[in-house]
């Protein structure tokens, strides 16, 4: 009987001249790994071997599976004083066109592995033209909202434990104060004091009498973040009822759930996508995504018109060098998939709104929403008040 090892290998030559797949176009991505040189390198090559074949190298005879299968280390250099980066590149041909797959490579099993990191992510083009990428994007957002120039601003309906008829009430004092999109809280989806059409249909009506009065394009956008079987049903009923954007927490539902909606035709509003399950992605700075590829180029490929994120100096611990990563992250050139918005939010207050339009100018969403209740207690004129300070960067 024949040893396993030798059925492998004669697979494997079958494999050989069987294949006809091209292969040839590779993506890189940057991994900073700690440890010294010896020890930070020989995870280098793990990573090239648990991102692909996860097998053995010595028992992989078949040249093409090594030289096109195995993820190759092409740049390897000392950084930040504690470990090195790696640029590894694999073949775009092992991902099958799938954006599942993409993300199982960029991260998949060296998830679980400490002092791995993933600081960048560099795609050529024909895999960049696989994703559709944001329907609307900044310059998209900004038609919809005839907004040509200031920051658009954002605020949340909360709080959590609101009937629907208070919920709409509140989302027609933030389109009376001209917000220029009001969402739902990302805790709030279908609970019984708030069913979720009704939620819906109540919410979108009051910002469109809102609008009906201001002259202005305020927008409602409804939370959809559900189980795999119910969130398209939800997008679906959202817009019948008059919501005119979507909120999802792909942490929660999946980033290939938040791309099929943002690509449905069918549905074909825009996306804004909330970071809730995503921190421990990002929070330890040896371990994880980067802070401008998660919240950046990612959730780029994924759909996502807006990126909602922890702003510095709130609640949060984010510090300004991440969140202006971020924004980088938001914008870099990735082929023909569009720039999107910078949302962050957390614990801002109106008095920040200079000191933020400094660190991100007007290419961003400014998002407050308790702080909106505390400034004073007209919460129209409140609104009114954000308004005015960054209608002062319409220039």
């Amino acid at each position: 009987m024949r040893s396993s090892l030798s059925n492998y290998m004669t697979r494997a030559e079958e494999m050989r001249e069987k294949n006809t797949v091209m292969f040839g176009e590779r993506f890189s991505v940057m991994y900073h790994i700690e440890g010294e040189e010896r020890e930070s390198f020989a995870r280098a090559q793990d990573i090239c071997l648990e991102q692909t074949v996860e097998f053995p190298a010595a028992l992989v005879v078949d040249d093409t599976i090594r030289q096109h299968i195995i993820g190759r280390i092409e740049s390897f250099e000392r950084n930040r004083n504690t470990g090195y980066d790696a640029m590894i590149s694999f073949d775009t041909e092992i991902c099958g066109d799938e954006f599942t797959q993409f993300l199982n490579v960029l991260f998949g099993n060296i998830s679980i592995k400490p002092g791995i990191r993933v600081e960048k992510i560099d795609l050529p083009d024909s895999q960049l033209s696989l994703f559709k990428g944001p329907r609307f994007g900044r310059d998209g957002l900004r038609t919809l909202l005839d907004i040509p120039k200031r920051p658009l601003l954002f605020t949340a309906l909360k709080p959590l434990g609101l009937s629907a008829d208070n919920l709409a009430s509140l989302a027609y004092q933030f389109a009376s104060g001209g917000i220029d999109i009001i969402k739902d809280d990302h805790g709030i989806t279908n609970q019984r004091y708030a069913p979720f059409e009704e939620r819906v249909r109540l919410c979108a009506q009051a910002v469109e009498q809102a609008n009906s009065k201001t002259g202005k394009k305020s927008i409602y956008v409804a939370n959809i973040t559900a189980s795999p079987d119910e969130i398209l049903q939800r997008a679906r009923a959202a817009k019948q009822n008059g919501a005119k954007g979507f909120l999802v927490s792909p942490g929660l539902v999946g980033l290939d759930s938040m791309r099929r909606i943002a690509e449905d035709d069918s549905l074909g509003l825009p996306v804004f996508s909330h970071p809730a399950f995503q921190g421990t992605y990002v929070l330890h700075g040896d371990s994880g995504i980067a802070h401008n590829v998660l919240f950046g180029q990612i959730a780029r490929l994924a759909g996502a018109d807006a990126s909602i994120y922890p702003n510095f100096g709130g609640r949060f611990c984010f510090t300004k060098e991440e969140c202006s990563s971020i924004a980088m992250g938001t914008e870099v050139p990735m082929g023909t998939i569009k720039s999107i918005f910078p949302a962050p939010g957390g614990g801002m207050s109106l008095d920040r709104v200079p000191e933020m339009h400094q660190v991100y100018g007007n290419d961003v969403i400014f998002l407050i929403g308790g702080g909106l209740f505390t400034h004073g207690p007209n919460l129209i004129e409140n609104c009114r008040h954000f308004r005015e300070l960054v209608d002062r960067f319409d220039i």
